[in-house]
């Protein structure tokens, strides 16, 4: 695919050099993003000396982000075609062996930065293009993408964004159809320079991913949204990890005005079972409770949720539920360095989708342009899970609380500039589960270069 998406590439560059490229020059846009990014996290009591060992009491790590994007316009004709690119510059401003997050130098990567024993790098970098060409309203991407649909979510939860490798389809040619699909070989974890195969929990190898982890280097997805209404939309998607599982995904989005606000109901349902060597052999297993004293097994998980939130004069008020059923955890693409899942659930310290797991939830947020300050906004998530099985027990539980206060400024020269705090807490009774505190401070800011 790389020798692929360079020929188009090439052929991009010389069709934006002749008169037909008009629109690839016009609809040009570039942008520099900035993002200062602090972190610590406090790993407190209940684990073993061995876990202690592995993981620091108490991990932070400082750096200053670079994010050049480059996305082009479409030449003429009846297919365009086009170029996109992301630059990405990670440089350490603080960090040492003892907060690092890699104490023992043989995982890949340490909080923020890769290791280099047991120590940060100075600095990380890397380059992604697309080639794009376009027919109507359909999109065909070779190169790196992030994609982020129910069954794909590319994770930008700390320095640098996630990305992928691979090819994309998407139309939106029909009236309230979007349709999209695609093939992921390999993907950049948020804290490396390094392209790499894919995996899941529990296959992934930990701490030694790089090392003994079991991978595939394809990733299949499809789907679609349908808006059946103005206000309710119909999803259905399909991923498919080779060797590891295959999903099913559907999903409704209503959203219904009650009164002076509107209420939000978003109901997923999630099918995830075994695909080839997941089934039969244990080096791909993933994690969950199998019975007895068995924590790895072929991926066997149904997942179903909803979420309902009410906005209204800056006020959202919101309530959810959770049910994790079958022997596996719930599934998703994970390389043990950070990931996203498109989950209710999916919160800043932990993702709540362990087998036999129940959730419940409740979430306020206020946007402060109700009370003429607009930019500043507050958000509060309380997440509450029981009936996690372990060899040990059948009613486990964890809970996690989440705080964020942010504010954007909205006039004068500093304007689009940015700063955010959000603080975590997550308790637990998991046998040998270790309890967390964490905070984040992050200053943005977005440069339009042209």
């Amino acid at each position: 695919m790389n020798k692929s998406i360079l020929a188009l590439a090439v052929s991009v560059g010389v069709l934006a050099q002749h008169a037909s490229a008009a629109g690839f020059i016009e609809d040009s846009k570039a942008t520099l993003k900035l993002r200062n990014f602090y972190i610590n996290t406090d790993n407190r009591d209940s684990a073993t000396a061995a876990q202690k060992a592995a993981s620091q009491n108490y991990q932070a790590e400082w750096g200053q982000a670079f994010q050049l994007d480059f996305t082009s316009g479409y030449t003429q004709g009846v297919v365009g075609f086009g170029v996109d690119a992301i630059g990405l510059l990670g440089v350490r401003l603080d960090s040492s062996a003892g907060k690092h997050g890699n104490p023992t130098g043989n995982a890949y990567s340490g909080t923020v930065f890769p290791s280099d024993g047991n120590h940060a790098v100075d600095d990380l970098s890397s380059l992604g293009v697309t080639a794009k060409a376009k027919i109507s309203k359909t999109e065909l991407k070779l190169g790196t993408l992030q994609p982020k649909n129910p069954v794909i979510v590319s994770n930008d939860g700390r320095l640098l964004p996630q990305t992928w490798q691979g090819g994309q389809l998407s139309s939106s040619d029909i009236t309230g159809l979007t349709l999209i699909g695609g093939q992921i070989e390999q993907v950049k974890g948020r804290n490396s320079s390094n392209n790499e195969n894919l995996s899941i929990a529990g296959a992934n190898g930990g701490a030694n991913n790089a090392i003994t982890g079991k991978t595939s280097n394809k990733f299949i997805y499809a789907g679609g949204d349908y808006k059946l209404t103005n206000d309710l939309t119909a999803q259905y998607y399909f991923g498919n990890l080779e060797d590891f599982y295959k999903q099913n995904f559907l999903g409704l989005v209503h959203n219904w005005a009650i009164g002076p606000g509107v209420l939000k109901s978003d109901i997923r349902y999630f099918n995830s079972k075994d695909d080839g060597a997941n089934g039969h052999d244990p080096l791909y297993y993933t994690s969950g409770y199998y019975g007895g004293t068995v924590t790895k097994g072929k991926v066997d998980n149904n997942l179903y949720s909803g979420l309902f939130l009410y906005t209204v004069a800056g006020h959202t008020f919101g309530g959810g539920y959770q049910s994790s059923n079958g022997d596996s955890d719930f599934p998703w693409l994970n390389q043990g360095d950070g990931s996203s899942n498109y989950t209710i659930t999916d919160m800043q310290i932990q993702k709540f989708g362990r087998a036999g797991e129940k959730t419940w939830q409740a979430r306020y947020s206020y946007d402060f342009a109700a009370l003429g300050v607009p930019g500043a906004t507050a958000g509060l998530v309380y997440l509450k899970g029981n009936d996690i099985d372990t060899p040990t027990t059948s009613d486990a539980s964890e809970w996690e609380r989440d705080l964020t206060l942010a504010y954007v400024v909205q006039s004068g020269a500093m304007k689009g500039f940015g700063v955010m705090w959000k603080n975590a807490m997550w308790r637990n009774n998991i046998p040998n589960t270790r309890q967390q505190d964490e905070n984040r401070l992050i200053l943005s800011y977005t440069l339009a270069l042209f």
